[in-house]
Formats: structure tokens, sequence, C-alpha cells
């Protein structure tokens, strides 16, 4: 494996995870980052939770919560074969696949079935394609229970604001990626 993406911290620190072919992953300095972030108090890493990783690529982000988080479960998603098969088999390189769903769909398909039980929704759609990521977010505020977070990830230079119905918690750039974490709030 020629993979520079690893783990990051937690049980699996420094395992190197497989990549689909053509990704655009989350680099480890600012996947670091944001776990930095995301210990800065608004989300209770302690409790059990589950993470959606919407749009997962090689299952990077979903793959660092079980890293990190004993007491995570995490969603796996993507409509892409290949990017499928790779997250199942870094989660079988860990042994993990008992706390992990893997599905091939499309993201804002899912939304019904998956927004509805899902904590912490990371969102990295292909810079390409920034409306889909605006659009799976706005899907989002109808489904997610008030309290859940998204970490939506989208290329700086065409980045759109959250849609109505989400607080904007923190709002960071990291070179060309964006990174805005979202609380959903009550009506």
């Amino acid at each position: 494996m020629d993979s520079k993406l690893q783990i990051i911290s937690g049980r699996f620190h420094g395992r190197k995870l497989f990549l689909p072919r053509d990704a655009r992953p989350t680099q480890n300095r600012a996947r670091a980052a944001l776990f930095n972030m995301l210990a800065a108090g608004f989300f209770d890493t302690d409790a059990a939770f589950t993470v959606w990783d919407a749009f997962a690529g090689s299952g990077a982000f979903g793959i660092e919560c079980l890293s990190r988080y004993p007491n995570s479960k995490a969603i796996f998603t993507d409509v892409a074969p290949e990017s499928i098969k790779t997250v199942r088999k870094n989660l079988a390189l860990l042994n993990v696949g008992t706390v992990a769903i893997t599905e091939q769909v499309d993201a804002i398909t899912a939304v019904k079935k998956y927004g509805v039980v899902a904590d912490l929704i990371f969102v990295d759609a292909p810079y390409d394609l920034a409306d889909m990521g605006y659009a799976f977010v706005r899907a989002l505020t109808k489904r997610v229970r008030t309290g859940a977070i998204v970490i939506w990830e989208q290329e700086a230079s065409n980045a759109k604001d959250a849609p109505y119905g989400w607080l904007v918690l923190r709002d960071k750039t990291y070179g060309r990626a964006r990174f805005m974490f979202l609380q959903r709030v009550g009506e």
C-alpha cells in the first residue's frame, strides 16, 4: 500500500488506509484540525453516537471516529462501487466491520434512512459538484434531530453558505478546503 492517508489518533493510530482510484481525501493535517475542533466541546464524544460518512470515499473520517471514540458506530455511503469496496477493505484491515454499515447509495437518497439516526455527519461531496453538498445539507434539515452536528467540507473558492435551520459553530479554511461545523437548530 503506497497511500499517505493514515489514521491520526486512537487505537489505530498510524495505520495506513487504502484509497479508491481518483480519490481526493481530506489531508491528514486538515483531518487532525477537524478532530481538534470537534473536541472543543460542542459535541460529546464520550457518549455513544453514530457518525455518518455520507460521501465516504476511503471512509477515513468515519474510521477515524471508530479509532478515537470507542462508543461510536459508523455508517458509510457512497455512490461509487469502488469507494464502497475500499471502505469495506479498510474496515476489514482494522477488524471493525461489526460497528459499521456500508451501503452503495446516493447520499441524498439515503437521507431518509440515515439522517434520523446520525448524530455526527461528515459531508464531503465532490468539489466539482458543489450544489450536491448544499442539496444534501438542505435535505438533512428536514430529517435530522435538533442538535445533530454536520461537518461540511467544500472547495473554498466555490463554497456555499449553510441553508436555513443550521447554526454555524465554526467556519475554517485549510488550503483549498473550507470546513463548516453546523448544528441543527429547532424551528
